[in-house]
């Protein structure tokens, strides 16, 4: 499945365990560093690590095993005027998240345009691992916990 995959060839590996990459830029590059057994996480756990992760990478303190053996990377350019980008692959994962910017924007509520934040996700997905309709409906999945975050607490 999309998080615990990994591609070597036409050879698929499935991982118990969810090794996630957070893209983080730095001003010669970017590095990678890896959030480990991700899914055993809870929300606030998880922005922890990534935080910590961050600063570490900047401060070029990571160790050289914080940076390998990702399943799945998320790439973020939301702090720049980005509003959907398409990231690449890290070979051998199967998938990748991009994520824009949030802005403002007039949504249909049924009745009005309210204002809502919004923002866009691409998701890039190693077709050997995972067929279209599997990553449109883990995107469906990300979109309905971002939309209604308290399900993240249960």
């Amino acid at each position: 499945w999309l998080l615990g995959d990994d591609a070597q060839g036409w050879r698929i590996r499935r991982h118990a365990v969810v090794a996630l990459g957070i893209a983080v830029a730095l001003e010669d590059g970017l590095i990678v560093p890896v959030v480990r057994d991700a899914q055993a996480l809870g929300l606030a756990a998880l922005a922890v690590q990534v935080a910590e992760l961050a600063r570490l990478a900047r401060a070029g303190k990571l160790a050289p095993d914080a940076v390998t053996g990702s399943t799945f990377t998320i790439s973020n350019l939301g702090m720049y005027p980005v509003e959907h980008f398409t990231a690449i692959i890290n070979p051998p994962e199967v998938g990748i998240l991009a994520v824009g910017r949030a802005r403002m924007e007039p949504v249909w509520n049924g009745t009005a345009f309210e204002p809502r934040s919004t923002m866009q996700m691409t998701l890039s997905a190693d077709h050997r691992a995972v067929d279209g309709a599997v990553a449109a409906a883990f995107l469906a999945e990300v979109k309905q916990l971002l939309e209604e975050p308290a399900q993240l607490l249960l």
